[in-house]
């Protein structure tokens, strides 16, 4: 799941790195994802490492030359740290601002005091789905991780139980609701109205969220009963400090890029003039690097500041803060460039050539199609995309309601199981500190339950509409 900045490449793939037939592509594919889970379950090899095997085994088997599989590899590598790489690196220096100023405490502290035991999993699905809603999926995991982490650890509580409620929330924003950029170039592509698709969205979202969020959670957590990593914790020394931010300023630094985000996404449904100078400002301080680095600029000032940081110390928080991150970044850019193979190799145009005499509900069309290309490539926004414009001629004839419909079949399809393409499944296994199993049972089992869950309310929705 990554955002359009890494997918607009992915999405405008070039032609083909090699011209193997359907059945040795599909059998290259099958191929290279065996390879990286072996590798690293049987192996014990590190993730990055096994991607970029599994990238190499991938173009090998499906008979292309190998500097077009390592020009693929290196591309997908470069956009994704392009893209996310830098909103992990600066979400990284927030989060250990936070922790060392003592502001994550008076999160945290403030959160355990309003919601404990049974209510803790809702009051974090609520959070996440705030946070969540104008932010690209890798910027709400690294500004949500360190509360999450911290709740966990100082509450006692299964990091399942408290973060797949947080991860749930933030994966139906991206895939159902605009104006993240999977639901919007839908939209798009169908002509459908941006006004009834955001209802209609938010009117799925709800029960879906529930269902993927605090309801699984309670067996996540029995699968996988893991405590937060203590390397990835914000280790707090706000015992030496004098004095820490307060509640409101922690919060308002928090939300800030959220703020920024959500201003240039009404900015551009209201003016929807590229040209208009107040649109132009907001497309730069929305975007998210920018709205990234704003949060953490003032936190220095409202976090750093506010807890007696000398300048020197700040310097230091930033430093230390960047050490941690450095196997993530790794692994989730091997996961792009694993996933940049499968698109340049022509996976997506397979799928298409298959589904092309499916003759079965538009809508389940949609879903199916949107499922498959996720499953291929590991990626949301491809999945979109193309299943979006192979459906679009079916769009025509349909009702407003049922346009909009269909637009969330596809973002619900684009979402089902996350695994070893997918950077977003290195992202969460990394930060939670799981292995590739636990991941699969956990993130992957819930991003299906989203994927379907919501599919079947969209059925429901078509009954009466």
């Amino acid at each position: 799941m990554t955002s359009l900045s890494v997918e607009t490449l992915a999405a405008d793939a070039v032609e083909p790195i090699t011209s193997a037939g359907n059945a040795q592509l599909g059998i290259a594919v099958l191929a290279g994802i065996a390879v990286i889970v072996l590798l690293i379950t049987k192996f014990k090899l590190h993730a990055f490492l096994a991607l970029t095997i599994g990238s190499l085994a991938l173009g090998s088997f499906a008979g292309a030359a190998p500097a077009k599989t390592i020009a693929s590899f290196t591309a997908g590598l470069g956009s994704t740290v392009a893209g996310v790489g830098v909103l992990i690196a600066l979400g990284a220096i927030l989060g250990k601002l936070l922790a060392d100023s003592g502001g994550a405490d008076q999160i945290v502290d403030t959160i355990l005091a309003k919601a404990s035991g049974r209510a803790m999993p809702w009051a974090m699905v609520l959070i996440a789905s705030i946070i969540g809603l104008p932010l690209f999926f890798e910027v709400g995991i690294v500004l949500l991780i360190p509360v999450v982490l911290l709740v966990a650890k100082r509450g006692n509580y299964s990091l399942m139980r408290i973060g797949i409620p947080a991860l749930a929330g933030l994966s139906v924003m991206h895939g159902l609701i605009p104006p993240h950029p999977g639901p919007l170039v839908a939209i798009d592509a169908l002509g459908a109205n941006l006004g009834v698709t955001l209802a209609l969205g938010v009117l799925v979202a709800i029960p879906t969220v529930i269902i993927a969020g605090p309801v699984f959670s309670r067996y996540a957590a029995r699968w996988v009963n893991i405590e937060a990593p203590e390397k990835m914790i914000p280790q707090r020394p706000s015992e030496e400090l004098e004095r820490r931010p307060s509640f409101g300023a922690t919060l308002a630094t928090i939300l800030l890029p959220v703020v920024l985000m959500l201003v240039k996404a009404l900015v551009d449904i209201v003016v929807d003039n590229p040209e208009n100078h107040v649109q132009r400002v907001t497309d730069v301080i929305g975007s998210p690097l920018i709205a990234l680095l704003a949060a953490v600029i003032v936190g220095m000032f409202t976090l750093g500041r506010a807890a007696g940081f000398s300048k020197g110390r700040l310097s230091t928080t930033v430093e230390k803060s960047l050490a941690p991150i450095a196997g993530v970044l790794l692994i989730v850019g091997a996961g792009g460039g694993f996933k940049q193979t499968l698109i340049d190799a022509g996976v997506g145009q397979m799928i298409l050539d298959f589904s092309k005499n499916w003759s079965i509900p538009a809508l389940l069309l949609g879903w199916l199609i949107a499922v498959a290309i996720r499953l291929a490539t590991g990626s949301a926004t491809v999945a979109t995309i193309s299943a979006a414009g192979l459906v679009a001629p079916l769009a025509a004839d349909m009702s407003t309601s049922h346009a909009a419909l269909l637009v969330l079949a596809i973002g619900a399809g684009s979402l089902f199981f996350s695994h070893v393409n997918d950077a977003g499944f290195w992202l969460v296994k990394e930060y939670f500190g799981m292995n590739v199993g636990q991941t699969i049972k956990t993130w992957s089992v819930m991003e299906t339950i989203i994927s379907v869950v919501s599919l079947a309310f969209i059925l429901l929705l078509s009954l009466v509409l």
